[in-house]
């Protein structure tokens, strides 16, 4: 080949190759574009390897970017540090200084010794499960998209190119498990559980070997389609998994443990074998750690040289497809719109290998028009049966956080029921979806014989509804254990909740402007708080509301009279919300108005 033929590259070789292909029949012939695979044409090392010269070429072209991304990288890390800094400096200031004067931690302490088999692995799975979730639409590979469009289009290896991002993403992960070791050690110390440095030793097998398992695992699913189809397929069952074991620790700091299930849990499978050294060292009984290590190293090591193997086997177009949205899901964030990079993932999750297809569920069509969009909406969650059963297993969560606050009394009572009516909010907000949907591309409401405002004001009708029926068969085990007027309370939490939820829907594209409000603080531009407020105002103001009057209700006798009064708040609450979201409806059309 000349000098120039190399030159203009890439036609000419190919040219060579599928001539070759064609003129002989011969194996060569496997080099040809693989349409269906929808990826680059294959090549051999022996016709023609540019690997060297080809990044010796790109590392010359990105030293201007790279120094440019360095000086990036370095103000945002010292922006973070000045941030930890000046508002987590006095409260470390604050636990060092109790610390010193001989604070004692033991009540705590043995709550948190109590709780640690059960804790630790329900943190360690949950990682797991995150791994391998966030594997779906990124994972451990994940090649810039100018990278995947033009470097692996050249003549060289994909291993030399695909594998540094591999063990780019182990290292992040172990750097970052070794910070939240470090913090943790310091946690026991104060706690009086272990000395730092036994802390320490005792974090590190779970520190090093649990974020490399978990990278691990992810360039299992990021590479095998059957693999990624298992996960979306039982990540339910697993997540019901994790609620059991959050139910565990709170019964275990509450002291109820379970020996022989702790001991189940410890010798599990990795998240049981990383928490022994932990449980060992803390005063309780693992006499097994050091063969749990040693497993624990041994399967680690062999994960890592699985995903060494499969990180250069990872497809172009896949690649591509999750360079894509990677790039989205960035941008977005930045704008603080997040929205849309939800939009992406389930687009990229919908596309992805393992995806699954929507049911084919009918109903019944409604005669009167005033029903069509409560038809439409039962209809979609019927379709996606995964949205009722995240609302589920939010009411779970909302109603075990509400039962144990129930146990407090004072401040703590108070913050149990304020996290219970946010899970409460959640549960229901998963169920009015279809009002997101609408808001997302307004001309979609085409379809539709109302005006706009009036379409979302219909959609707040099967999130309450249907969320007042979940929260009354969530109050039968509170009526049960001697509380019936939670049959009445809880459902009228949902109807306001269902306001707030088409409110949040109809708000709009993130108003970043209010980021900055040009105004000095002593805790810098109180913009950041007004935008909060603003993105958050439907949560919160139903939340919050509920929250006041529930809490002064729940501090005297219960009678007719404090149900009324529930009622009267949460029908002022679905009210407001509902005329908020009509004026903001209104805006979404008529930006001007």
């Amino acid at each position: 080949m000349s000098h120039d033929e190399s030159v203009r590259g890439e036609p000419v070789r190919e040219e060579s190759v599928r001539e070759k292909a064609v003129r002989d029949g011969s194996a060569a012939g496997d080099l040809v574009r693989n349409e269906s695979a929808e990826d680059e044409p294959a090549w051999s090392e022996e016709e023609d390897d540019r690997t060297a010269e080809t990044l010796r070429w790109l590392r010359e072209k990105r030293k201007s970017h790279r120094r440019r991304k360095g000086r990036d990288i370095a103000v945002l890390v010292y922006s973070v540090v000045l941030l930890g800094a000046g508002y987590g400096g006095g409260y470390a200031v604050y636990f060092l200084r109790r610390i010193r004067l001989g604070a004692d931690y033991s009540d705590v302490g043995a709550h948190v010794q109590a709780a640690l088999p059960a804790f630790f692995t329900l943190l360690t799975a949950a990682l797991a499960l995150l791994a391998a979730r966030d594997a779906l639409w990124r994972g451990p590979v994940v090649v810039p998209a100018p990278s995947v469009g033009w470097l692996l289009a050249q003549p060289v290896r994909r291993a030399v190119v695909l594998r540094p991002w591999f063990w780019l993403s182990a290292g992040v992960s172990a750097a970052t498990a070794l910070v939240a070791a470090v913090a943790a050690a310091v946690v026991l110390r104060i706690l009086g559980l272990a000395s730092p440095g036994g802390a320490l030793l005792a974090l590190l097998p779970a520190a090093v070997c649990l974020p490399l398992l978990a990278v691990a695992a992810g360039m299992a699913v990021e590479h095998r389609a059957g693999l990624a189809g298992f996960v979306r397929r039982f990540s339910p069952l697993a997540v019901v998994v994790l609620m059991l074991l959050a139910g565990q620790t709170a019964a275990a700091a509450a002291g109820h443990r379970s020996a022989v299930l702790e001991q189940v849990e410890l010798w599990s499978g990795p998240w049981g074998w990383a928490a022994q050294p932990v449980v060992s060292a803390t005063g309780g009984h693992a006499p097994g750690w050091p063969a749990a290590v040693v497993l624990l190293v041994l399967l680690t090591a062999a994960g890592l040289v699985r995903g060494h193997r499969d990180a250069a086997l990872v497809p172009t177009a896949q690649l591509r497809r999750r360079a894509a949205t990677a790039q989205t899901v960035s941008s977005v964030m930045y704008s603080a719109e997040l929205r849309a990079a939800k939009l992406a993932l389930m687009d990229a999750a919908a596309a992805g290998p393992g995806a699954g297809r929507m049911r084919a569920v009918r109903l019944p069509r409604p005669r009167s028009k005033y029903l069509v969009v409560v038809w439409r909406d039962l209809l979609s969650l019927l379709r996606t049966p995964a949205r009722p059963g995240k609302a589920l297993m939010w009411l779970a969560c909302a109603s075990a956080v509400a039962a144990l606050g129930l146990q407090f009394s004072g401040g703590a009572r108070a913050v149990g029921l304020g996290a219970a009516l946010l899970l409460g909010y959640f549960a229901v907000g998963v169920l009015a979806e279809p009002a997101r949907l609408e808001t997302d591309d307004v001309r979609r409401a085409a379809w539709s014989p109302f005006r706009f405002r009036t379409l979302m004001l219909h959609h707040a009708v099967v999130p309450a509804v249907l969320g007042a029926l979940l929260a009354l068969l969530a109050a039968v085990p509170f009526a049960v254990a001697g509380a019936p007027w939670a049959l009445a309370l809880m459902p009228l939490c949902a109807v306001p909740f269902g306001a707030a939820a088409v409110f949040s829907a109809s708000r709009g594209p993130a108003r970043t402007d209010m980021l900055f409000s040009g105004v000095s603080s002593p805790v810098g531009d109180p913009g950041v708080f007004r935008f909060f407020f603003w993105y958050a105002a439907g949560p919160l103001v139903s939340a919050g509301g509920l929250g006041i009057v529930l809490h002064g209700v729940l501090r005297r006798a219960l009678d007719a009279g404090a149900v009324a009064v529930v009622a009267g708040v949460a029908a002022v609450l679905t009210t407001g919300l509902l005329f908020f979201a009509a004026r903001s409806a209104d805006r979404l059309v008529q930006p001007g108005s």
